[in-house]
């Protein structure tokens, strides 16, 4: 009977799943390894050499519910970039995304000089106060732009180097907030407010904290991934002072640039390392975000079939094709009620003579392939968690993550949450889905930057007197 062949199917199938099932003591060693490598990021001397890089972001403080205003968010991380109005309203509680609008950038643009693209961006916020009625006040700003950046100030970012295809002269090596001050000072006939350079997973976590206070960890797992949270300032060895907590960008997508993920690595991810425009450079991302998940299947189902174990042997063109098995396939197929039927219908369309068996080994690759990603991420997760326990000397923690990410978003997240609490169980952990991280996010980190910025010359005021 068909169960039967389902059966042995499945036990012929496991050796290739084998290396992909993690034990919750391989877990815990990885979180052992990550809080190593935290320690090296945060470190005065070693930090340039920490895979894991541990970046500064100048952000001192979560949102307290006091925050109040409007502000103006732009996000530059792609080939469009938006501008937006945004309202904080104490009284209601909210952030509210008044307008906002998408401009884009011509590809002639993204390859010329430095001073053409601010000057555009310039125009485009221009023409965005104008159409709104907003050219008349002065607003600050959030400015979330997602290229690798050495952050020196909340209001000073220099680009170390282009990526996503952009390559504009005389902008890397720059600080990116000047050439933006330069370029709307050129035009004359607007000023903006004060500046604040934001991370997008440091806007994930604060478009969450104005709803929720204790949240303090933002992670995002999407195309890449990346998580962020609140460190003691004592213990980040490049930044002066003792006192308070600033939010810390991991950087985390490195772990394992080093080699010390090497033991986990199964031939399939070494064969999607290898063949990606950056070898060698962030192996854990690789190993669950969503620009990789779909290679990793496919290599894994080519494998199989070569084996004579899936589709009569035969590979068909779109199968043998390095990135056509698609993420956002891996999530269609482990729909509970659906996923047996859309498993079919994408066997189908990448010209697959499959059987029922095949469709259900299928299956059982997705899904041990997508729970090695949340099994990996909670193994990191906990490590931010069971540290800002340790850091406050505190018996119980309770705390908020803020997530976002088509990944986050498209798959079963019971795993992650069910694994972060074996891995952390002094750990009381809530997740919150951001939203608009790059956006509402940004202006909350103005809002905040805004409030302890009046709180500072208060105190000051009332000492001087």
């Amino acid at each position: 009977p068909p169960s039967e062949r389902v059966r042995s199917s499945v036990i012929r199938v496991e050796k290739y799943l084998q290396p992909f099932q993690l034990s919750p003591e391989t877990l815990q060693e990885v979180s052992a390894r990550l809080r190593k490598d935290l320690l090296r990021g945060l470190g005065k001397h070693s930090h340039h050499k920490a895979p894991v890089k541990m970046l500064p972001t100048f952000v001192r403080a979560t949102p307290d519910g006091t925050e109040k205003g409007d502000f103006l968010a732009l996000d530059l991380g792609g080939t469009n970039f938006r501008v937006l109005h945004v309202r904080v309203e104490e009284e209601a509680q909210k952030v509210l995304k008044m307008d906002s609008q998408i401009c884009a950038i011509p590809q002639e643009m993204m390859l010329g000089t430095g001073e053409q693209l601010f000057d555009h961006i310039a125009t485009c916020l221009g023409d965005f106060l104008e159409s709104h009625n907003l050219k008349g006040q002065t607003l600050p700003l959030g400015f979330t732009f997602s290229f690798p950046c050495e952050q020196l100030e909340i209001d000073k970012s220099i680009l170390i180097r282009w990526t996503k295809g952009f390559n504009c002269s005389g902008v890397e090596g720059k600080d990116v907030v000047q050439l933006l001050k330069e370029a709307i000072h050129r035009r004359g006939d607007y000023h903006i407010g004060s500046v604040a350079m934001v991370n997008d997973t440091v806007g994930t976590m604060m478009s969450c904290g104005y709803k929720d206070q204790s949240c303090e960890i933002g992670m995002i797992i999407g195309t890449g991934t990346n998580a962020c949270y609140m460190e003691e300032i004592k213990n980040v060895k490049r930044i002066e002072g003792e006192d308070g907590r600033m939010c810390i960008n991991t950087e985390w997508g490195g772990f394992g640039d080093d080699g010390c993920l090497d033991d986990i690595l199964t031939e399939f991810d070494v064969e999607v390392d290898k063949t990606s425009i950056n070898p060698g450079v962030h192996i854990f991302e690789k190993m669950i975000s969503g620009m990789y998940l779909g290679e990793i299947v496919r290599l894994v189902l080519v494998k199989m079939t070569k084996d004579k174990l899936l589709f009569k042997g035969q590979i068909s063109e779109a199968l043998g094709t390095c990135g056509l098995f698609e993420t956002k396939f891996i999530s269609e197929i482990e729909e509970p009620d659906s996923g047996l039927e859309n498993a079919k219908k994408i066997l189908t369309e990448l010209g697959l003579d499959w059987s029922l068996v095949d469709a259900s080994v299928v299956r059982l690759v997705c899904d041990t392939i997508s729970s090695r990603s949340a099994y990996l991420c909670a193994a990191a997760l906990a490590t931010l968690v069971n540290r800002i326990r340790n850091n406050r000397k505190l018996g119980h923690l309770k705390t908020t993550v803020g997530v976002d990410g088509t990944v986050y978003r498209k798959h079963p997240t019971s795993k992650l949450q069910k694994a972060v609490r074996l891995l952390a169980p002094q750990c009381d952990i809530t997740f919150l889905v951001s939203e608009d991280g790059s956006g509402k996010g940004a202006a909350m980190v103005t809002a905040v930057a805004q409030r302890l910025k009046k709180s500072c010359s208060t105190m000051c005021t009332k000492a001087s007197e």
